[in-house]
């Protein structure tokens, strides 16, 4: 199984994948809704990510339409992208669980540091 390479852009354009095949612009869009706005993609970065992603085999292209005369291409996450996602997700919260439960130990308990992983604040 390939591994990500754990970058935060690679990462989330493949959660924006999940629920439906998006074309760059579109991708582009869930990433920073996903994101609350946190995140904003370049397109140097998005489309050299969508060539080594479909390259790797984790999205395929979907589908080609031309829209209001501009070509407009599809991608979708692959089950290998899928399996791939779900091993670095998971890898991020185990990472995340660690690094809280360290911080609760290192912070003075009158003073809050973030959600944990729970809802709560640590």
């Amino acid at each position: 199984m390939k591994a990500l390479g754990r970058t935060e852009p690679v990462f989330l354009i493949l959660t924006a994948l999940i629920d439906e095949p998006r074309h760059g612009y579109g991708i582009v869009q869930e990433v920073r809704r996903i994101t609350d706005g946190r995140v904003d993609l370049r397109i140097g970065t998005l489309y050299g990510a969508l060539e080594r992603l479909t390259g790797d085999g984790l999205i395929a292209k979907h589908r080609d339409e031309v829209e209001a005369g501009r070509l407009r291409r599809y991608y979708r996450l692959t089950d290998a992208g899928a399996a791939v996602l779900a091993a670095e997700a998971n890898r991020m919260a185990a990472d995340a669980a660690v690094a809280l439960a360290r911080l609760k130990k290192f912070m003075p308990p009158c003073r809050d540091v973030g959600p944990d992983t729970m809802g709560g604040t640590v």
